[in-house]
């Protein structure tokens, strides 16, 4: 099922009613439309997830992004209703300490007359170190919101070049790479000599298109066991 979106004004919040599939794709591109049409008369909008049956990891990944493009903005992305299945997969991803969630409509656009609670600022120096790479921009995004709920120090790249120049700047212990960084095997192999200490884990081709909760899960364990493995 396609995602259908409905907007509707409550005071200067836009609350959109989701319903279908949040998945990478057109899907994600209805949303987003959905959301920039009001973006000149509000920065304040309300996800009522209630009818939404999947999400991808560039689904979520692109959930992430609105997120950090309305806080920016001194504006906020709340949800409210979620799914059993959305719950679920915010729980594995730990994701829903990210966004502010709410039982109700009512109670996420009341939520906006609150003030919002001060992030606590964790010292970075200790932090595993991680670099992701990958042509999209989603993806990254939910990437990065899931690593650094795990407590590593993130670093995003759409290009393998300049992937290579994070790489002697930051010395980190892994590179989670998409599939199409290796399309160029001169570039890729560049990137891995760049630290030959560094490991690196590829991405399955159809990552992006993943049921996120699952896919999250996994990719923990993977990076756990491959840090770990190594020292």
């Amino acid at each position: 099922m396609k995602l259908a979106c409905k907007s509707q004004y409550i005071g200067d919040v836009v609350v959109v009613r989701c319903e279908g599939r949040i998945v990478a794709g057109e899907e994600v591109q209805s949303l987003r439309q959905e959301i920039e049409k009001s973006l000149l008369e509000t920065k304040k909008f309300v996800l009522h997830l209630g009818s939404v049956a999947y999400i991808d990891s560039g689904g979520l990944g692109a959930m992430v992004r609105l997120l950090g493009t309305l806080r920016a903005e001194r504006g906020d992305l709340k949800l409210c209703e979620l799914s059993p299945f959305l719950m679920h997969v915010f729980e594995a991803t730990d994701l829903k300490g990210i966004f502010h969630t709410h039982q109700t409509e009512r109670e996420a656009i009341q939520a906006f007359s609150h003030r919002p609670q001060e992030s606590v600022q964790v010292s970075r120096s200790s932090r595993p170190k991680v670099i992701c790479v990958d042509s999209s921009s989603d993806l990254l995004a939910y990437l990065s919101a899931i690593l650094k709920r795990c407590d590593y120090q993130v670093y995003t790249t759409k290009h393998l070049s300049d992937a290579t120049t994070l790489v002697k700047s930051t010395h980190p212990r892994l590179a989670i790479c998409g599939p199409a960084t290796q399309e160029s095997v001169q570039a890729f192999e560049k990137f891995r000599e760049a630290d030959p200490a560094m490991q690196i884990l590829i991405l399955p081709a159809d990552f992006q298109a993943s049921e996120a909760g699952q896919a999250g899960s996994d990719l923990v364990e993977r990076i756990g066991a491959l840090l770990g493995a190594h020292g």
